[in-house]
């Protein structure tokens, strides 16, 4: 076992990490596909694992009895060309669920807590219920698919760049300062759950000087940052809401055209620098 300290103090997150080959024994490889026991596991060690099992040549990854261990899929970059990895994981992942993911599928068959995708750069992310805070913060790319409701600052600092568009489909309705700062990419808040209720969510993409978000549903003026304006829908928007919906509906099984008939506000910011006057530059 090793021991991690700073300053002398034991390492809440690091102590008691076991070696590699002290834990082997928890991973089950057959064929291309790996099975995980990470009931006994703290989340560096199976983060460890998943990539022990990667670099054997596994495809697939099924994590079982996860309970709460953090950064799961952010140590799955490899520099040399390999497939993307599928992984299934059964229980509550922790905080940052696929930070930095950079290509792979990662599929949760129960609820998410805090940062699920932080500076997400590609692949793609299903959550089986509903997540916590800042989901999809600082998201670069790739898309993240949601059932049901997300907590507080869902995709605070969200970016794209040229054809690198991150997007985020969220089945449910969202809490305070959603969208805050976005600059980029494309979220969609469904609503499906609010039974003609309105989203209750207050300042609403407060800062945001980039990318786009559709709200299905009903949202009063007051609940908007003064940064944003409403406009109208066009062809190109009922093009990628079709497409990624669709998509959405596929997955959780859920009948498309009750969804796609539903009514869809657009926002968008009306600058570009919304507190330049802030600044002596």
């Amino acid at each position: 076992m090793v021991e991690y300290s700073i300053g002398g103090l034991r390492d809440m997150f690091l102590g008691n990490v076991r070696r590699l080959k002290e834990i082997l024994k928890y991973a089950k490889i057959s064929s291309d596909v790996a099975e995980i026991d990470a009931s006994n596991l703290v989340h560096k060690e199976v983060n460890d694992l998943m990539r022990y099992c990667a670099l054997q040549g596994v495809r697939r990854i099924v994590l079982k009895g996860v309970r709460g261990q953090r950064y799961i899929g952010t140590r799955l970059y490899f520099p040399d060309p390999r497939p993307k990895l599928e992984i299934e994981i059964h229980g509550f992942p922790g905080n940052d669920l696929g930070a930095f993911l950079d290509g792979h599928r990662i599929v949760v068959y129960g609820n998410a807590q805090d940062g699920v995708g932080n500076t997400m750069d590609s692949g793609e992310i299903v959550i089986y219920g509903q997540a916590g805070d800042v989901v999809a913060m600082s998201m670069r790319g790739g898309r993240i698919f949601i059932r049901d409701d997300v907590g507080y600052r869902t995709a605070i600092h969200m970016k794209e760049y040229r054809d690198k568009v991150p997007v985020l489909v969220v089945g449910g309705t969202a809490q305070d300062f959603f969208g805050e700062y976005m600059a980029g990419g494309r979220v969609v808040l469904l609503g499906l759950n609010l039974d003609d209720k309105p989203h209750r969510a207050r300042y609403i993409d407060t800062g945001m000087h980039g990318g786009i978000m559709y709200i299905r549903g009903r949202v009063e003026p007051w609940q908007l940052g003064k940064e944003v304006g409403i406009v109208d829908m066009e062809a190109e928007d009922w093009k990628f809401i079709e497409k990624h919906v669709g998509d959405f509906c596929e997955i959780f099984g859920i009948k498309e055209d009750e969804v796609l008939g539903g009514s869809f506000l657009k926002l968008k910011p009306v600058t570009k620098r919304p507190y330049g006057k802030v600044y002596a530059y």
